[in-house]
């Protein structure tokens, strides 16, 4: 992209840094929800993160993306790949399993490029839905998706401090 924002697939080697940005935004919007218990960069914590990273890089069936900001390095992460729920048609949904952008860069547009790169693979791979949780207790999130048309379907599970994820979906093409 012309304006210093370069969404990619991420690649081997990079699982650590993404583990660092996914832990660094979570504890952000966890903190900003009221949710301190919640918030952890314990060592096994981050070690945990940084595994999963490293297997959604690896799989065939995940899509893991990162954007680099010029000057920056990378600031943003994303995982994507089929629905979890049974209930959610894989035929026509992909999930959205993680956006994590670092609290610096909040509100220039990487949270923004990283879903515009998801709804682009939606389209290219003949999906014509998307699937989420958000966290109930992180407006900003919920809000963000909002604007770009997901809308909540019903399905709720339990979170941290009795405040419920919440499904969406997003219907494109």
């Amino acid at each position: 992209m012309d304006d210093g924002i370069r969404v990619r697939v991420a690649s081997v080697g990079e699982a650590e840094a993404m583990a660092d940005i996914h832990t660094r935004a979570r504890s952000a919007y966890y903190l900003a929800g009221g949710a301190v218990e919640e918030v952890s960069d314990d060592a096994g914590v981050c070690t945990e993160r940084e595994a999963a990273w490293g297997r959604a890089i690896a799989s065939a069936g995940l899509t893991a993306l990162c954007v680099e900001v010029r000057g920056g390095g990378m600031v943003g992460v994303l995982a994507m790949g089929a629905p979890k729920d049974a209930d959610v048609d894989a035929s026509v949904y992909r999930q959205l399993f993680q956006i994590h952008v670092h609290p610096d860069f909040w509100g220039r547009g990487v949270g923004g490029a990283l879903h515009e790169a998801f709804a682009g693979r939606l389209v290219a791979g003949g999906f014509t839905g998307g699937v989420l949780e958000a966290w109930e207790g992180n407006p900003r999130a919920r809000g963000f998706y909002a604007r770009r048309g997901w809308r909540e379907d019903g399905d709720r599970r339990p979170g941290p401090r009795d405040v419920d994820y919440v499904r969406m979906r997003l219907r494109v093409g």
